[in-house]
């Protein structure tokens, strides 16, 4: 292989390790449901008690992809354009909800799911600064940004039917990720 290729493998094994994105994608749904107040996350301890065994669910998913696919690091470069992509998700995703639905003077005030269609933008930024945009991030997040801009959104404040969208987004990303994974290197091997 040649070293381009081989940053490029880097870069991929790092990010497609898709199954640490499923605990990610329930956090959100979860959030969702805690901010309607459905069921027991109508209190706190509750939502801290379920967010805390979500976090445990990625214990097991980061040693199973160390066991069974070893460790690399992207090359500096491309560490480099992923923190720049980190530092600008949370001015992107504050800027679009901001601008296109907060009720300011100042923004648009547009008739669309912001949440949505502000996350589905930093995760294309996300996915554009890393290993590069596959088919399915482009169908995932694609869909996620057309359904927030549909302009249906009007009435009741739609952030948390915004949050089950990219949670649900977040889940089907990272299957479709490790499933791209095992394709390209192999099904897990023994540790």
């Amino acid at each position: 292989m040649r070293h381009n290729d081989l940053q490029r493998a880097a870069a991929g094994l790092s990010y497609l390790r898709g199954l640490r994105l499923i605990p990610a994608g329930f956090l959100l749904i979860v959030a969702a449901l805690a901010n309607e107040n459905v069921g027991p996350l109508r209190d706190d301890w509750a939502f801290l008690l379920i967010a805390g065994m979500v976090g445990l669910a990625y214990v097991p998913i980061a040693r199973f992809y160390r066991e069974h696919y070893g460790r690399m690091s992207p090359s500096a470069r491309q560490q480099v354009r992923e923190g720049a992509a980190l530092v600008a998700a949370p001015l992107v995703m504050v800027a679009g909800a901001s601008l296109l639905r907060s009720g300011a003077s100042w923004s648009l005030d547009l008739p669309v799911n912001a949440l949505a269609v502000a996350f589905a933008g930093v995760m294309l930024i996300s996915y554009a600064a890393g290993p590069g945009i596959r088919a399915h991030h482009l169908v995932i997040w694609g869909s996620l940004l057309l359904v927030g801009a549909v302009p249906l959104w009007d009435g009741a404040d739609p952030s948390n039917v915004g949050l089950v969208l990219a949670g649900i987004a977040v889940v089907a990303s990272g299957v479709l990720d490790h499933r791209l994974l095992v394709r390209t290197f192999g099904a897990p091997r023994d540790a």
